[in-house]
């Protein structure tokens, strides 16, 4: 088999929500201090490639180890909207005329081109395509067991309690290289978070897994 990496990678002062802590990644040992290297990193758990619980947005939800591992792996589709302007509302129609209507229990990503984009502008900050709410009912009449987008946010408030009060999980900041563009759909899809207890959300790594 063969992995296709649609992970963002983490490093100092990488963008990331802006309403989230400035990623501080900092050597505290080198080899020549102490014959090791070490680095400290001061983010918020929902940076990068992540992925959001139910207790993210919703009280007394589901928390990370309330979930099992492999609810993170399973058959995935990509609905490619690159095409985006910025600030789009991702609707139900649009989603209808991208995707299959059969999606029960997959895992549907949103290709919008904005993990190409990726910088601390403006444009990628503040006006980034977004699923709105009545595209989020649609993706949960289907049946969909989880949502991934490549941008820190899938959507506001209404759109993360519509997914997660259904026990919907979001994965948030993927990066989709031309490779996988090509891949046959659906196609095998692990997004397994490290295991932080009690947790809304952890880093990722999220992968397509193809056959050679």
């Amino acid at each position: 088999m063969k992995l296709i990496d649609l992970s963002q990678p983490i490093f100092d002062d990488c963008p990331n929500c802006p309403d989230h802590p400035p990623v501080r990644s900092e050597v505290i040992l080198t080899h020549e201090q102490a014959g090791w290297r070490l680095e400290k990193l001061t983010l918020a758990n929902h940076t990068g490639s992540h992925v959001d619980a139910p207790l993210h947005k919703l009280a007394g939800g589901k928390s990370l180890d309330d979930i099992p591992l492999e609810k993170w792996v399973g058959m995935a589709r990509i609905a490619d909207l690159r095409d985006c302007t910025p600030g789009l509302a991702i609707g139900a129609e649009l989603l209808k005329n991208r995707l299959p209507a059969a999606l029960q229990n997959q895992i549907v990503l949103l290709a919008t081109g904005w993990g190409q984009r990726r910088e601390k502008c403006d444009e990628w900050l503040r006006r980034a395509p977004q699923l709105a709410p009545d595209g989020a009912e649609w993706l949960v009449s289907r049946g969909v067991r989880g949502v991934g987008i490549d941008h820190y946010a899938v959507g506001g408030d209404r759109t993360h309690e519509i997914l997660l009060g259904h026990d919907v999980w979001i994965v948030e900041e993927l990066k989709f290289p031309p490779e996988v563009f090509e891949v046959r759909q659906p196609f095998q899809f692990w997004a397994l978070p490290i295991n932080l207890k009690g947790h809304t959300g952890a880093f990722c790594r999220p992968v397509a897994v193809v056959e050679r």
